[in-house]
C-alpha cells in the first residue's frame, strides 16, 4: 500500500487546512454564545473545538482572526468578559447554527435574529440556547495567541442538557435521542446515528485471537 507525502513545512495555508479539516473529522461543533463589554450577544460556531480534561473539566476553542487580522467578535467578547457558553448542536437545528456564521452588521443578536431561543445563564452572563441539546457555562482559564488564531480555553463552571437527552438518575446520554451534528470537510456535515459498541478486550482475549500471539508480550 503506496503514500502520498505531504511536507507541512512547504505547503500554504490554504493547503494545510484543506487537508487538516479534511482529514480529522468528523469534528464536533461548538455554537458559542459570548457577549460584550456593551451587554451586545453574538452566536457564532465552530469546529476546532473538542474537551480537554475532566478534573478541571475544560474545553478548548480554536478561533481564527478575521482576514484583516483583527480579532472575531466570540474572540473579543471573551477577553472582555471571561465567559462564554458553549453549545453543542444536533441536525434539527443545523440550519440555525450555520446562520450564526453569516457577517451580520455590528450590533445584530444571531440568537434573535436566527429564531433560536435566548435563555439566562447560570453562573455567567452570555444567553444559552433552549433548542441545544447540551450548554455548557464557561469561564475563561486562558488564551494562547498565535498568528491570526486564538487558541480558548475554558473550565465548565454549569451544564444544561435537554431533558430528552439524558437519563437524569444515572446522568447517561442517551443515544436513541442524542444525535450530534459534526463537521466534516468544506462545507459537509454528519449526524451521529449509526451507532455501534466497540469494548476494549482483556490482553488474554486478544492473545487468543491473534495468530501471532506468542510473538506478543
Amino acid at each position: 500500500m503506496t503514500a502520498l507525502e505531504l511536507d507541512f513545512e512547504s505547503l500554504t495555508k490554504a493547503q494545510r487546512y484543506k487537508l487538516l479539516c479534511g482529514f480529522v473529522a468528523p469534528r464536533p461543533i461548538a455554537l458559542v454564545t459570548t457577549v460584550s463589554a456593551d451587554g451586545i450577544g453574538n452566536a457564532a460556531p465552530f469546529s476546532f473545538f473538542n474537551v480537554f480534561g475532566d478534573e478541571p473539566p475544560i474545553i478548548i476553542l480554536g478561533i481564527q482572526a478575521k482576514p484583516d487580522g483583527t480579532p472575531k467578535d466570540t474572540t473579543a467578547n471573551i477577553r472582555a468578559t471571561g465567559e462564554f457558553v458553549v453549545h453543542l448542536v444536533d441536525g434539527a437545528m443545523a440550519r440555525q447554527m450555520v446562520d450564526c456564521a453569516i457577517e451580520f452588521p455590528p450590533g445584530v443578536n444571531e440568537i434573535a435574529a436566527t429564531g433560536l431561543t435566548a435563555l439566562p445563564s447560570r453562573k455567567v452572563q452570555p444567553m444559552r440556547i433552549g433548542e441545544a441539546p447540551a450548554a455548557m457555562e464557561c469561564r475563561l482559564t486562558q488564551s494562547i495567541e498565535y498568528p491570526g488564531r486564538s487558541i480558548v480555553l475554558g473550565q465548565v463552571v454549569n451544564m444544561w442538557v435537554r431533558d430528552d437527552c439524558i437519563d437524569a438518575a444515572s446522568l447517561h446520554v442517551l443515544p436513541e435521542a442524542y444525535h450530534p451534528l459534526a463537521r466534516l470537510h468544506a462545507d459537509c456535515y454528519l449526524v451521529a446515528e449509526n451507532l455501534f459498541e466497540l469494548k476494549k478486550q482483556p490482553i488474554e482475549t486478544f492473545r487468543a485471537l491473534r495468530k501471532d500471539s506468542n510473538a506478543l508480550v
